[in-house]
């Protein structure tokens, strides 16, 4: 078998579609994290609800949760009525602390005060904190 001698066009061709696969594989393994930055978060439960037990919230405290993808918080300021909030600062996205005195929330990162029902206190925050809604079936907390 002889060698048969490659066209310039060919070797350009050949180059052009190995060159096209190395930057596609480059531009999907950079891409990816963007990728998954930007999709939504998949849901917990079957409906992205989440049980606590009413036991582990005493009244006048504060109970912080993994709620879908972020943090939340349930309280109980007076025997059976709880409220619930995405703990998330609606001015930038930090998370909120709970200080037990003045019985409100801070926000670490500029300053914002949010009240035991989520209104805006003080600072940047644009927004009161967003509730959730919570229901009581038997022992259990259902948020969300």
């Amino acid at each position: 078998m002889e060698n048969q001698p490659v066209s310039s066009s060919q070797r350009r061709f050949f180059l052009s579609v190995v060159l096209a696969a190395i930057g596609a594989a480059l531009a999907f393994l950079a891409g990816w994290p963007l990728l998954r930055f930007l999709t939504p978060l998949q849901q917990d439960g079957d409906d992205g609800r989440v049980a606590i037990d009413r036991k582990r919230l005493e009244v006048g405290g504060v109970l912080f949760f993994s709620y879908r993808g972020g943090t939340a918080v349930v309280l109980q300021m007076a025997p059976g009525e709880f409220t619930a909030f995405s703990a998330i600062c609606t001015h930038l996205g930090c998370v909120v602390q709970w200080k037990s005195q003045p019985q409100e929330f801070v926000c670490p990162c500029h300053g914002g005060r949010f009240s035991p029902a989520g209104a805006v206190l003080g600072g940047p925050p644009p927004k009161p904190l967003v509730p959730l809604p919570v229901t009581l079936s038997g022992e259990q907390l259902l948020i969300g």
